[in-house]
């Protein structure tokens, strides 16, 4: 009965363990900044690694073109670029907290985040 006890007690330390380093990552990821381009390089897009985008650089040349639906287009092209390197900088973070074990439940939490398969 009591080696159930220690280990339900060394469970409880590692699960806070555990959100610890969760919350560090969700900082870290708040910090993070990715960027995607397209057109060349003339449009840029920059988001943390919680998937808000934080700033959009468009090269005066495209306004001059006067060409919207393209420019939407490269908008929203660099947008997903920069948001798909995101996805891979937040799963490196995960990795880093769980060290690649494949814990019960984990893909469900991942895929809240967007970082699940």
């Amino acid at each position: 009965m009591f080696k159930g006890l220690a280990n339900l007690g060394s469970m409880m330390k590692q699960a806070a363990e555990m959100q610890g380093k969760m919350e560090e990552m969700q900082e870290n990821l708040k910090k993070l900044r990715v960027s995607g381009s397209a057109g060349g390089g003339m449009v840029n897009v920059e988001v943390n690694g919680q998937f808000q985008a934080m700033s959009c650089k468009i090269d005066p040349s495209l306004m001059q073109d006067a060409d919207q639906e393209m420019l939407e287009d490269l908008i929203v092209s660099a947008m997903n670029q920069a948001v798909e390197k995101a996805k891979l900088q937040a799963a490196e973070e995960m990795n880093k907290v769980t060290g690649g074990i494949d814990l019960p439940g984990m893909q469900d939490m991942l895929s809240k985040f967007g970082l699940g398969g």
